[in-house]
């Protein structure tokens, strides 16, 4: 839309121009008094003057002589802007006092202070692998009573679990038996007999040890004095039955599991973090979580671990995180979602969690953390300091140079502020920045300001559109000039990107490629009509439909070239089809669907549109606090997935995707 917008304006100036009249925006209030801004456009109606003009921030192609909604957008129009005659600069625009107010232009000052990032994780509750115990037989034999009869069933250390005879175990109760006779009957006989019976003795009883019974049954042998048939299996630890792997009935041998025991008490969230987040990640950070079955409530636990190895199926990092469940509450398979807030400073450095300085930790087991020096109780490894292991900063890192994520016009590979230069009269300049990682509502400024710079954190949209409509170099798009009749140099950046989409790579599509690709065309389509039609459950079961479609590709339909972009587009959509699907509100979904639609776009622009009719790509300049987005839809008519109802026809058609596999129409 802006594209096409400034064109059609770079084309009224140069008609102008070669006319000899001039054009250019009336500031409201550079006429009049700053006390009565209306008194200067009464004015210019009694001396037969231009009548001010009203225009649209989002779309200044659109001019009336009267105030009113926008066609397009339905905003309000607003008065047309202008300078006061000076020449402030090509990226300079200077406005009255009552123009800036009529413009709603607010500024804050940049400054230098930590900010928090929030980093928002999600998975599913886990086993914790270390209180998982399998227990075999440690001797051949055969299950005659089988107690933990099915899977789910609770056990308390101790407890029996089943029955074996074993003939390997009656000979073992016999030796002991034997020994234990000797011993009775040679203890005043021969000292050296007497201790070799004891040793005798303590080995039958080490045997029947080795061999799955407790000391307390062994004792019980010795006392009875009579062999048993059959040996009762106990749990060496309490739990859940997770796994039954014998019947009654069944032979075993050495070592042959019987059953599985999980101890509940503690278990560990298997999250998944995107590669955009890692840099934000480390051992030992405070996460709090949130469980669906658990509506209301908050638990906290420990980053323990990070995955060395990227899924690259959905582009995620697993992160493991320790949980205390004594009362059995979270259960494995529990969806949950977490969040880690974590405090950045100058260059987007990580600040270490201050709780932990002086601490000692585990290693192997950061879990273990400890105020003194010790060893591990799990591995016995000793404990190492805080510091070591990278957890707290020595020296904390200067605090960065931070503004509103408003003030920022993010346009691909630049962003934009607009400055408000020291003193009385309003005086606004584009800056380019660099930018570091986005904080919440702050983004850090890498360079490009310095600290007490006034920003515009509203109204530098419409800043914006004024050079535009003043055939200025807009900041928004970087002056790329092409000369036209009568030699008025214009910025024409349509015309710069049908350039860039000509220099774009084709792929070879062969109808059966176009046809494999179609269910997740259509899933696709079911999404954005969800989006638009502000059906948030329909569009959380369309993140789902879309999973399934892409799952379902014939990936040996694809290949060549199209088989490698369908590779890196489905990579990019699992990624993100993970994030809609945990979606909690539909403005989430809306920000995820961004990301999807950035990948469909590159789809069709590669192979073309697998559909009988064509495709439409459009882009709504106002999606994201004015960062712009774009979507594809089947008809003309604008259905804008990002506002639904409330602004259902804001957007512009950019691109036509015809039928046929040829590539790309512009319009």
């Amino acid at each position: 839309m802006k594209r096409r917008s400034r064109i059609l304006i770079a084309a009224a100036v140069a008609a102008a121009c070669l006319a000899g009249i001039g054009l250019g925006g009336y500031l409201l209030g550079s006429h009049a008094s700053d006390a009565d801004p209306s008194a200067g456009a009464e004015h210019a109606h009694a001396d037969g003057a231009a009548a001010t003009t009203w225009t649209c921030s989002m779309h200044p192609q659109i001019q009336m002589e009267q105030p009113g909604l926008c066609p397009i957008c339905n905003m309000d129009l607003i008065p047309l802007a202008g300078d006061d005659g000076e020449d402030a600069g090509p990226r300079t625009l200077r406005l009255s006092p009552a123009g800036a107010a009529l413009a709603d232009i607010r500024t804050v000052p940049a400054t230098r202070r930590y900010v928090d990032r929030q980093v928002r994780l999600a998975g599913t509750v886990a086993y914790d692998e270390r209180l998982v115990e399998s227990i075999s037989a440690w001797v051949g034999g055969r299950i005659d009573r089988l107690y933990v009869d099915y899977t789910g069933v609770p056990v308390a250390e101790g407890e029996h679990l089943f029955e074996l005879y074993a003939p390997e175990l009656i000979t073992a109760q016999q030796e002991l038996l034997q020994a234990r006779r000797l011993v009775a009957g040679e203890a005043e006989e021969d000292a050296f007999l007497a201790r070799s019976s004891d040793q005798a003795l303590t080995a039958a009883r080490e045997k029947l040890r080795l061999l799955g019974l407790d000391a307390e049954q062994v004792a019980a042998i010795e006392e009875a004095g009579a062999v048993r048939n059959r040996v009762t299996i106990r749990a060496p630890a309490g739990g859940v039955v997770v796994g039954k792997h014998v019947k009654e009935g069944d032979y075993v041998e050495a070592g042959s599991p019987v059953v599985t025991i999980a101890d509940l008490s503690q278990v560990w969230l298997e999250l998944e973090a995107y590669e955009i987040d890692l840099p934000a990640l480390r051992y030992g950070q405070q996460v709090r979580i949130r469980a669906e079955a658990l509506p209301g409530e908050t638990l906290d636990g420990r980053i323990v671990f990070l995955h060395p190895e990227l899924d690259t199926r959905t582009r995620t990092v697993r992160v493991r995180v320790n949980v205390p469940n004594p009362e059995r509450r979270l259960r494995p398979g529990m969806f949950v979602r977490a969040e880690v807030l974590v405090q950045l400073g100058a260059g987007g450095a990580v600040v270490g969690d201050p709780d932990l300085a002086g601490k000692w930790i585990g290693r192997m087991h950061p879990s273990v953390i400890r105020d003194a020096p010790g060893t591990c109780p799990v591995c016995g490894m000793e404990l190492v300091p805080a510091e070591e292991l990278g957890l707290v900063d020595a020296q904390l890192p200067p605090p960065p140079l931070v503004v509103p994520a408003a003030a920022v016009l993010p346009t691909g590979e630049r962003a934009v502020v607009y400055v408000r230069r020291p003193g009385d009269e309003p005086v606004f300049q584009g800056r380019e920045v660099v930018l570091g990682p986005r904080a919440g509502e702050h983004y850090i400024i890498a360079s490009g300001l310095e600290a007490g710079e006034q920003v515009v954190v509203s109204g530098n949209f419409k800043l914006d559109a004024e050079l535009q409509i003043k055939a200025r170099p807009s900041m928004m798009s970087p002056a790329t000039t092409v000369t036209l009749s009568g030699g008025v140099g214009m910025d024409d950046p349509l015309a710069r990107a049908r350039s860039a989409r000509r220099a774009r790579l084709q792929v070879e599509a062969t109808p059966a490629m176009l046809a494999a690709l179609d269910p997740v065309h259509a899933a696709y389509r079911t999404l954005q009509e969800a989006l638009a039609g502000d059906e948030f459950e329909r569009a959380q079961n369309a993140y789902a439909g879309l999973g399934q479609a892409i799952d379902g590709v014939d990936a040996t339909a694809l290949t060549g070239e199209a088989g490698a972009l369908w590779a890196s587009v489905a990579a990019t959509l699992r990624a993100a089809i993970a994030r809609g699907r945990a979606a909690p509100d539909i403005a989430t979904a809306r920000r995820v669907f961004a990301d999807v639609s950035a990948a469909m776009i590159d789809l069709v622009r590669g192979m073309g549109s697998p559909a009988d009719a064509p495709l439409h790509i459009a882009y709504c300049p106002m999606a994201f606090d004015d960062r712009g987005a774009s979507w594809i839809q089947d008809d003309q008519e604008i259905a804008n997935p990002y506002f639904g109802s409330s602004m259902l026809r804001c957007g512009v058609i950019e691109l036509r995707v015809p039928a046929a596999p040829a590539g790309v129409e512009g319009e």
